[in-house]
């Protein structure tokens, strides 16, 4: 039986949508299929209040490719937003990442050399040879300060474990900088889709068809003889039926609430980097797109265990999860008819300019544009 599509794409998300372009683009029929009630996957924004807020966490697009940046501008006008986001230890405000402004809110210095000189006492005091744990790599990067009160608490939040237990190849380095300079990212191409990245997703997919609340997996055979080819963006592990046991994620709850102010906490994203402190950070999404409305939406990001059933956020890349991920590519490898890609398909942090990257390349691969 002749198939009806030349490419079927499991996941709405991100890598879905620029594979879907390109390939419409190229000529080719695609079929989109989500297991959500929504496209965009992680990144879906919606309007609440007159504020687009960022479902899945905070989401800024930063690049130092121009490529990708041109590709992306084709469907958003994207703002100015800077990612400048700020720490709350125990009440302490410091700047991130750590630069002039944290040395002088810590320890009152005003030039780079007093910094520099501080930074280096404490690694010298505390430095380790061979750090067996990402404690005592983090002290031998930056020092005892800046590790308890800037480092400690949040890293134990997002592994739900102790530093002393998490592995040190985790932290290979940390960003210093001996500027005043407050802009979290270095890349020259950064901001927010105007009108949300919902409506970005939309403008890539148009003219596609899309099935959502559509479960892959649950009818796989069926699905695949509709295909030519399968674009799959879901759980690796899932996919080949968890034989080489599960992968491991972290998750994250939110906690959503508009409030009767117009302006909760005076910055888009707050890290809370105290232990006691049960959530990693707070959001409040107007301040994104500069906004000026009379009400405001916070969020409260939560980090947890996950486990089967959860949605996965971010692999958990240790020596273990990274040598069972290996045995699950050589089965993708041999699937001749899918393409593995995204966060959960190739089991692998990106970040947004990393996987429309990423898509391009693979469309351009597969569609022989290259």
């Amino acid at each position: 039986m002749k198939a009806k599509y030349d490419f079927l794409i499991v996941g709405a998300g991100l890598y879905g949508a620029v594979f879907a372009y390109k390939a419409k683009k190229a000529g080719k029929s695609c079929l989109i299929i989500d297991k959500r009630s929504h496209i965009a996957g992680n990144i879906y924004t919606e309007k609440v209040e007159d504020i687009q807020v960022h479902k899945y966490g905070a989401h800024i697009f930063h690049t130092n490719n121009k490529e990708v940046w041109e590709f992306v501008n084709q469907f958003a006008e994207f703002n100015r937003y800077t990612n400048s986001p700020v720490a709350n230890y125990q009440g302490e405000i410091y700047n991130l990442p750590f630069n002039m402004n944290t040395f002088n809110k810590m320890w009152g210095v005003t030039t780079p050399d007093e910094a520099k000189e501080k930074i280096d006492l404490q690694r010298r005091e505390s430095y380790v040879k061979h750090p067996q744990n990402l404690e005592e790599q983090a002290i031998n990067l930056v020092g005892s300060d800046i590790y308890e009160k800037l480092i400690r608490g949040y890293t134990e939040k997002q592994w739900g474990r102790p530093c002393t237990e998490i592995p040190a190849f985790i932290i290979r380095r940390l960003p210093v900088r001996f500027t005043y300079d407050n802009n979290y990212f270095n890349d020259p191409y950064q901001g927010i889709p105007i009108d949300g990245y919902t409506a970005m997703v939309e403008r890539m997919i148009e003219g596609i068809e899309v099935k959502l609340e559509t479960d892959y997996l649950e009818n796989k055979s069926d699905w695949d003889h509709l295909a030519n080819m399968v674009v799959y963006t879901g759980p690796v592990d899932a996919y080949f039926h968890y034989q080489f046991g599960v992968l491991e994620y972290r998750s994250l709850l939110f906690e959503t609430e508009v409030m009767d102010t117009d302006n909760f906490q005076g910055n888009a994203v707050v890290n809370y980097t105290d232990r006691e402190t049960p959530y990693t950070r707070i959001i409040e999404h107007k301040h994104f797109d500069f906004g000026t409305q009379p009400k405001t939406v916070v969020t409260r990001e939560y980090s947890v265990e996950w486990k089967q059933g959860d949605e996965p956020y971010y692999p958990i890349n240790d020596e273990k999860n990274s040598m069972q991920y290996k045995r699950y590519k050589a089965l993708t490898d041999k699937e001749g008819n899918v393409i593995f890609g995204g966060r959960l398909g190739e089991y692998k942090y990106y970040n947004m300019d990393q996987v429309v990257e990423a898509a391009l390349r693979k469309a351009d691969e597969v569609l022989g544009n290259r």
